[in-house]
């Protein structure tokens, strides 16, 4: 092993990991807030890889600025989670879809986790 492979993120198999329920439900929750403009990215950024996090800010970025355009004050988001469907495709990996609905729309999150450093972390998080 050399030193670069030593200090990357060491993936933790499924066995050593909680169950990733709660986390998607609290991921889903924490990313529509903060596209609603009423929490900062930065607290969700633990939970996320580097590339998908950056995604996650443009996706934020770009609400701002219609919010901005519009005129309209960040405001809470009111949902409710009415389904997660998760699938195992390969030892500590879990993708997921996370169905929510608000008023007068229902969404699909899709969510793929991987068990790094012995936690759960999102690689890829898609608001549908």
């Amino acid at each position: 092993m050399t030193l670069h492979e030593y200090f990357a993120p060491q993936p933790t198999p499924a066995s050593e990991l909680p169950d990733p329920a709660p986390l998607l439900r609290s991921l889903t929750q924490g990313v529509l807030e903060v596209f609603a403009g009423v929490r900062e990215l930065d607290q969700l950024a633990r939970w996320f890889s580097e590339e998908a996090f950056r995604k996650l800010g443009a996706r934020a970025n770009l609400s701002a600025r219609a919010r901005s355009a519009r005129g309209t004050a960040p405001v809470r988001p009111v949902f409710e989670v009415l389904s997660i469907r998760e699938s195992m495709p390969a030892d500590g990996v879990v993708e997921a879809v996370v169905v929510v609905a608000g008023p007068g729309r229902t969404r699909a999150v899709a969510v793929r986790l991987e068990g790094l450093d012995r936690r759960w972390r999102a690689t890829s998080f898609a608001v549908l």
